[in-house]
């Protein structure tokens, strides 16, 4: 299948990026659209995002995963992949897109939750060593994991965290799966915390890129951004992205959060952290430059069915 030209003009995000500012992250920009902070660099290079992840270890109240081609947004994708059928997607995609750089692993489930993402992440770098490796979870399994990570050539990570304050939190998200057993309410979200928080730094230690998520709910943790921020960037972040709240799942009653809202967030943040804020939200599966290209439905376009061994844990 031939696959369609970019188009002629960068989209909105892009063409919203400062051109003549300097790079933020040197050593990333042009091979990583995340974290290019000039509009060249932003298309010079494609990601593709490998859906290894079967299961999740926490129940977030916004998060609904899927299998479907429609939605564009985390938590779906064509079909759950497993490390050798990952591997064969890899080489697919290197065809279709020469500017492929990046390969990362961020769903449907959590990466951590599983041995496949590590599985996945060390086969695609013992053969392209040259591609950039890229995490994102929820943090629970972090620090016992982050060393590993960086074993098997990840550089860099994101963590979603969308409160340190275990009350908020606890709305957010309600349950989790610690040790082999469920944990509940302000348990829980201590647990996930110190986690995360955890996490983070071991990896800033490790010298990795790590960019912070943060999904903004009316209601619950709008207020809260600015110390998430600072709490994150004192022990090491580099980056945070404001995602606004998709109202779906528990949370389907609220609405999404405005322009203004979305700025007063990143206005906070960006008291401790650099703002990203060109996100596509992205689909689990998604190929292509951000908000440039997508390359999804051709690297998939071969009637592959949906694997019904997902768990919605």
């Amino acid at each position: 299948m031939t696959a369609p030209s970019d188009p002629p003009a960068l989209s909105c995000a892009i063409r919203a990026m400062k051109e003549t500012a300097a790079p933020a992250f040197p050593a990333l920009e042009g091979r990583h659209p995340c974290f290019s902070t000039t509009a060249e660099g932003h298309a010079a290079a494609a990601r593709l995002h490998l859906p290894v992840a079967p299961t999740c270890n926490i129940a977030c109240a916004f998060c609904r995963r899927d299998f479907n081609r429609r939605e564009q947004r985390p938590g779906v994708a064509t079909r759950l992949l497993s490390p050798d059928e990952a591997v064969g997607i890899v080489e697919r995609a290197l065809a279709l897109l020469p500017n492929l750089a990046v390969v990362g692993i961020a769903g449907p489930g959590d990466p951590l939750a599983t041995s496949h993402a590590l599985e996945t992440f060390a086969r695609v770098h013992e053969r392209w060593p040259h591609l950039v490796l890229c995490l994102s979870t929820n943090g629970l399994a972090l620090p016992q994991h982050v060393d590993a990570l960086a074993t098997a050539g990840v550089e860099t990570v994101t963590v979603t965290v969308n409160a340190v304050d275990p009350e908020i939190q606890a709305q957010i998200t309600p349950k989790i799966a610690w040790q082999r057993k469920r944990v509940d309410g302000i348990a829980a979200a201590e647990r996930l915390i110190a986690s995360q928080l955890d996490g983070i730094e071991k990896a800033a230690r490790l010298g990795l890129t790590i960019k912070i998520n943060t999904v903004l709910i009316p209601g619950v943790n709008d207020r809260h951004i600015g110390d998430v921020a600072a709490r994150v960037a004192g022990l090491g972040a580099h980056l945070i992205n404001i995602i606004p709240l998709i109202p779906q799942h528990k949370l389907s009653h609220l609405k999404e959060p405005g322009m203004i809202e979305r700025q007063r967030a990143r206005a906070e943040a960006s008291k401790h952290l650099r703002v990203f804020t060109h996100c596509q939200r992205c689909r689990a599966d998604a190929c292509g430059i951000p908000g440039v290209s997508d390359y999804t439905n051709e690297l998939y376009g071969d009637g592959l069915a949906a694997e019904p061994t997902f768990s919605h844990g």
